[in-house]
């Protein structure tokens, strides 16, 4: 008998809606084995009381039918729900803490179109889920083990709901900015991208006194991410330059991410933001043990500028958990990803777009200077980015020819700080290959040269 596919990704479980293994059915089957988990993980609740465990979701449509299904399950199994509605990832992540509950769930597919789905777990400090617990539940998913574990009567889960989960998160991210310093006087563009931000980031802006030009406030579950947010963030921009703003705020769908525009219309990533960051850190001696957390993703200027400011960068393969984890192992304080989920874990246990974008405001404010001028504190490496497609994707190791020509570039490259990075694409019949380095020349000689040998050996027919 083969063994069944694993339905947990890089980031929970994620999926078209209503699709395996995005289903009420397996919504269901997962919230009985999640409830299992975790009431095994701790001998007794936190309440001391019952077990519990949090409920949020983002503006997605499907999100009714799984938090109904996930929630049934938890029930099933003798665990009280508490459902707190449309609420950013990190604030769930938050309630959770402040709740003192077992364990959280966010419904949500983050930055995918709406007819997507997906269902991340939290422990009860508010952290991801570690590998052995994710193979735990899921092994329970596919298993028959829990089949037999019916409470009845009163031992039934109860759900119920609480009502002042936007608040909580709201004066949550507040404390993340100085007391006493307030917005007054910046005009920002926010696009909170019809999701799960939509309440909760204008409300924070503009009780600290800012003033608001808000879109993508008006969710109707089918328009998330559609044309807006963090995925079109030309939209902020041009809007950016329009109403003559200081600066702009871009979500994703669960609002764990965001990306800003400075005040001449200028994309500012997540790269550029831990750069300002993690620079006035290590002047404030803030940054624990000096070191920023990034992935292999990040641009490679990153490096000299936070080196030459007395700091070092820890370099993490791409996702959010794994520069978590690092942090985690090392007693780090700040990292992110240059798509913009940025994680404070003196303020978050995972990323937070709106508390990455109140420490850029606190540092507009703090040090009189506007965004643009800001972002100059680093100079970003020129990057190409080339894609080839293949026939096979035979392992590069196996290509001769290619891995000399891999070598040779980075030996003209690492010596300034660059770097090249070869790797087949996940989804497509594609090679992909990014260089970067302080001379665009050269750059382009090797990626000419790499892409030709590429196209040689394993290239598709035109």
């Amino acid at each position: 008998m083969s063994k069944p596919k694993r339905i947990f990704g890089t980031d929970g479980v994620r999926g078209r809606a209503n699709i395996e293994p995005v289903t009420a059915e397996t919504a269901l089957r997962l919230g009985r084995a999640a409830a299992h988990v975790f009431k095994n993980l701790e001998g007794q609740a936190r309440n001391r009381v019952r077990y519990r465990i949090v409920i949020g979701k983002d503006t997605r449509l499907s999100g009714y039918m799984l938090e109904n299904a996930i929630s049934s399950g938890v029930l099933s199994m003798g665990v009280d729900v508490v459902f707190i509605g449309p609420l950013p990832t990190p604030g769930v992540a938050y309630v959770t803490r402040s709740l003192r509950a077992d364990a959280g769930i966010v419904i949500t597919a983050s930055h995918n179109p709406y007819d997507d789905n997906g269902i991340k777990f939290f422990r009860p400090d508010g952290f991801k889920l570690d590998d052995i617990v994710e193979k735990q539940i899921e092994d329970l998913v596919f298993g028959g083990e829990i089949e037999n574990i019916r409470p009845t009567a009163n031992e039934i889960g109860k759900a119920y709901r609480i009502e002042d989960a936007i608040g909580r998160y709201v004066e949550h991210a507040k404390a993340s900015f100085p007391r006493g310093m307030t917005l007054e006087g910046l005009r920002i563009v926010v696009d909170c991208g019809h999701g799960a931000a939509y309440k909760t980031t204008p409300a924070v802006l503009q009780e600290l006194g800012a003033e608001l030009i808000v879109f993508g406030a008006q969710p109707n579950g089918t328009n998330i991410n559609h044309e807006c947010g963090s995925m079109h963030p030309e939209n902020l921009c041009q809007k950016v330059r329009e109403y003559r703003a200081d600066i702009g705020i871009a979500h994703d769908g669960d609002a764990d991410r965001v990306l800003l525009c400075d005040e001449n219309g200028q994309l500012i990533d997540g790269d550029d933001i831990m750069a300002i960051t993690s620079l006035q850190m290590l002047a404030d001696g803030t940054l624990r043990n000096r070191t920023l957390v990034t992935t292999v993703m990040s641009n490679a200027g990153l490096r000299p500028a936070v080196e030459a400011a007395g700091g070092q960068v820890l370099v993490t393969p791409v996702g959010d958990r794994n520069v978590i984890d690092a942090m985690l192992e090392h007693d780090f304080n700040f990292g992110g990803e240059q798509s913009g989920h940025l994680i404070f874990r003196d303020h978050s246990t995972t990323g937070d777009g709106l508390v990455a974008a109140l420490q850029i405001l606190s540092a507009m404010k703090t040090r009189k200077q506007p965004l643009s001028k800001l972002s100059r504190c680093w100079t970003r490496f020129p990057q190409l980015v080339r894609n080839v497609k293949v026939r096979v994707k035979t392992p590069f190791e196996e290509l001769d020819e290619v891995q000399d020509l891999i070598r040779r570039a980075e030996a003209d490259v690492k010596p300034h700080g660059g770097r090249v990075l070869l790797r087949y694409s996940g989804t497509e019949p594609k090679a992909r290959l990014l260089i970067e380095g302080p001379d665009q020349s050269v750059m382009e000689r090797w990626c000419a040269e790499i892409c030709s040998s590429i196209q040689r050996q394993v290239g598709a027919q035109a």
